[in-house]
């Protein structure tokens, strides 16, 4: 059972704590906690904390229950460039010091660079913010472009909704794809969208001559990894070049159809280990791989673990 908390701080924005609480606190079929996360929140102190949406929240515990957290989970605070208390911050570094995963949402990683915990790492948050954020935190890799980067014990989120990505990203890392993917149907929300994947930043959108979309063969690979094992297949789907399909996927969806690819063959390999008691050759046929040690491979850099030792995990 994995104890998270998330520190309320004066001017949170409520999506952000939102997102942290229907992935934590909130189980499929009810409004218990879903196994495998027991979910607080605390404040400077307990008690109510303002909100710029209208209304107080009461949070439960001060800044103590920091000190017994496995996850942290900042959300944004309304005005992100102005520093948040000093014990806030202290607080923050004695849990990651302890050893607590950190997270933040949106603007939340503000506070977590506020706290000198992102410098030196890879981070992202809402891309409205992003020049502000690089000319108080230049120590920091900031990635604009991306939905949410997992830097290990470090984890941050860009805007709004990508915060639910990142929390059912930690759900699918620590209880695995079959239980994330649960929860994902709870909050009627894709099951998985990939870190790279881009934010949906406004630009001077030239004219690059692309008016449809790719739904339909995305769609068709997650369906058929069989028949989807590379992208010249996806390009044959599309009924366009490999070359045309791969620029036109970028510009689309933010990342290139291999790295999409492997993300959803990886995520149909993990289903299968959890779900069924298939040898693992048969495993990597039907997820889409063309070896095992592809699956291997691509396993090992989601998991940290083979095939085997991830299943035994989940079975444990």
């Amino acid at each position: 059972m994995k104890q998270v908390v998330a520190l309320v701080l004066d001017g949170v924005m409520t999506y952000d704590l939102a997102c942290a609480v229907q992935v934590f606190r909130h189980g499929p079929g009810n409004f218990g906690e879903p196994a495998g996360f027991r979910m607080e929140t605390c404040g400077l102190r307990p008690g109510p904390v303002w909100t710029p949406n209208g209304f107080d929240l009461r949070v439960e515990h001060g800044l103590e229950a920091l000190t017994t957290a496995d996850i942290v989970v900042v959300p944004g605070i309304g005005l992100p460039t102005l520093p948040p208390p000093e014990e806030a911050l202290a607080a923050l570094r004695a849990a990651a010091a302890r050893g607590a995963t950190m997270v933040s949402i949106c603007v939340g990683a503000f506070v977590l660079a506020r706290a000198g915990l992102l410098d030196g790492r890879p981070a992202t948050t809402h891309w409205a913010y992003c020049d502000e954020f690089a000319d108080l935190f230049p120590a920091v890799e900031l990635d604009p472009s991306a939905l949410y980067v997992d830097d290990g014990d470090v984890l941050t989120s860009a805007g709004l909704s990508a915060g639910l990505d990142l929390c059912l990203h930690i759900a699918r890392r620590e209880l695995g794809a079959s239980r994330a993917a649960d929860l994902a149907r709870w909050n009627v929300t894709p099951p998985h969208r990939a870190g790279g994947q881009a934010q949906y930043i406004p630009d001077a959108l030239a004219d690059n001559g692309f008016h449809g979309g790719l739904a339909a063969t995305m769609a068709w690979a997650a369906r058929n990894p069989i028949a989807a094992p590379d992208v010249s297949a996806l390009a044959a789907h599309a009924l366009m070049s490999e070359r045309t399909f791969i620029r036109r996927f970028k510009a689309e969806v933010g990342t290139t159809p291999r790295r999409w690819l492997d993300a959803q063959h990886t995520m149909r390999a993990r289903e299968l280990l959890e779900t069924t008691d298939l040898p693992v050759e048969v495993v990597a046929a039907q997820s889409g791989f063309g070896s095992v040690t592809a699956l291997r491979t691509h396993l090992r850099a989601a998991t940290g673990t083979t095939p085997a030792e991830y299943r035994r995990s989940l079975r444990q």
